[in-house]
């Protein structure tokens, strides 16, 4: 059985000299985390993690070296402060294996007390940490912390075998907590985001299975699906969110035709609001599957009519995507929408929509987003030979199949007006030299 702790003293029971692994985003135990931040004593801790979810003074302690694999609001601030924080270029899938050759000593997660079989819910994560955790739980070198907390939602797995709960006889200590987890605010859409999101939704028909990510577009995109005539979705989906949900609400997800997981919709991690996180608990419509399951190209593959919906920054006229810097600023992560691209591409019924404005401003000036080419040093997240579709508020190019200067004219044809002679021009360059 767990030795049962407060978390000021299960913090203690971390080395001046230590490591330790938590999980992405709404998986990382708060008061925990918070109670290790109250310490000063930190010689050389180092703290494997993503996306961080938890507001704690650990990170920017003198002692303490973060590495992330995805960074979100918290990371970009901390490291503008000055805290000894990196980032770790992988994909989502690629986090397990990672976390298991670093190896670190401690292990901690946030889970739901146990039930009356001693089970706690992973609740609104299961990811790349699970396998880890179980490690660290059976191995008498490592420690395994738990924060039990009554605030987060019950969630289940795939039957047995993806029972998506640690047993109490595997935690070494517990944390009994009350902590909610956070929750994100739904953006406003913009009359951009809307147009977008009815570009998008003319790709997606009647039985279709699911990804979407997080952002004002996908949730147009499903207030858009959940008041149309289309229906019997399934869902297979990276992250579980508010427009998830309120397909579910609307009765346009059956999960009957999808051929992988049928009945229920599948995901890795959840992030929304509180009437999210209420109605996950205890909802059987909904399965957590370790990002190995859930990313695998061919998983994701063998879904009928798979359609994947996620976002950039910036595309040139080759069709190469930028999405987690901005110039040579790290601003997200590779997450795991090169999965989706990859797995999407497997068949021809599929489509991988990659959506963005045509624009951003800067000093009130306008700028494509769309570019001739990006500059030196550009870090490229998904390679044009992956890309499917391009979507803005102008239209959709379809890139699959195109020439390099078939597909730097469909690009230029949903770029902002004012900049569609520069990129035809340049599509036409890149061509002569193709």
């Amino acid at each position: 059985m767990p030795e049962e702790l407060t978390a000021e003293r299960a913090a203690q029971r971390l080395r001046p000299v230590d490591t330790l692994g938590i999980p992405l985003g709404p998986g990382q135990p708060p008061a925990f985390l918070r109670a290790l931040g109250a310490r000063t004593d930190w010689t050389a801790l180092q703290v494997y993690g993503a996306l961080l979810a938890v507001g704690t003074e650990l990170f920017s302690r003198p002692g303490v070296r973060y590495l992330s694999g995805f960074y979100g609001p918290l990371e970009r601030a901390l490291r503008d402060s000055g805290a000894d924080v990196d980032f770790m270029p992988a994909d989502f899938r690629r986090f397990g294996p990672l976390l298991q050759r670093q190896r670190p000593r401690v292990m901690a997660t946030v889970a739901t007390p146990p039930d009356a079989d001693g089970w706690c819910s992973l609740s609104l994560h299961a990811g790349a940490t699970v396998a880890e955790l179980h490690r660290a739980g059976s191995d008498p070198d490592r420690l395994l912390v738990v924060e039990a907390s009554e605030g987060f939602p019950r969630t289940g797995g795939w039957g047995e075998r993806r029972r998506h709960a640690l047993h109490v006889d595997e935690i070494d200590v517990l944390i009994r907590s009350t902590e909610p987890p956070l929750s994100l605010p739904s953006a406003a859409p913009t009359d951009t985001d809307a147009a977008i999101a009815r570009h998008a939704v003319g790709f997606i028909r009647s039985g279709a299975t699911l990804q979407t990510g997080i952002g004002a577009i996908p949730s147009q995109i499903a207030a858009l699906l959940a008041e149309g005539e289309a229906g019997d979705f399934g869902l297979h989906s990276e992250m579980f969110t508010d427009g998830c949900m309120r397909l579910h609400e609307a009765g346009k997800v059956t999960n009957a035709r999808k051929g992988q997981y049928d009945g229920v919709s599948v995901t890795t991690f959840a992030f929304g609001s509180p009437d999210l996180y209420s109605w996950l608990d205890g909802n059987a419509e909904v399965a957590f599957l370790p990002v190995e399951v859930v990313n695998a190209p061919e998983v994701i593959a063998a879904n009928a009519d798979m359609i994947s919906i996620n976002g950039a920054l910036a595309v040139d006229v080759h069709g190469q995507v930028v999405a987690d810097t901005i110039g040579d600023e790290q601003f997200s992560g590779i997450g795991g929408a090169e999965d989706f691209v990859a797995g999407v591409g497997l068949e021809l019924s599929d489509r991988s929509l990659i959506c963005l404005p045509s624009t951003f401003e800067r000093d009130g000036v306008p700028h494509s987003r769309i570019v001739a080419q990006f500059a030196s040093g550009a870090i490229i997240t998904t390679p044009r030979h992956q890309v499917d579709v391009i979507v803005t508020e102008y239209g959709a190019a379809e890139l699959e199949g195109l020439t390099v200067r078939e597909r730097g004219h469909a690009l230029a044809a949903i770029a902002h007006p004012l900049f569609r002679d520069e990129l035809i021009d340049a599509a036409d360059r890149a061509a002569r030299r193709a």
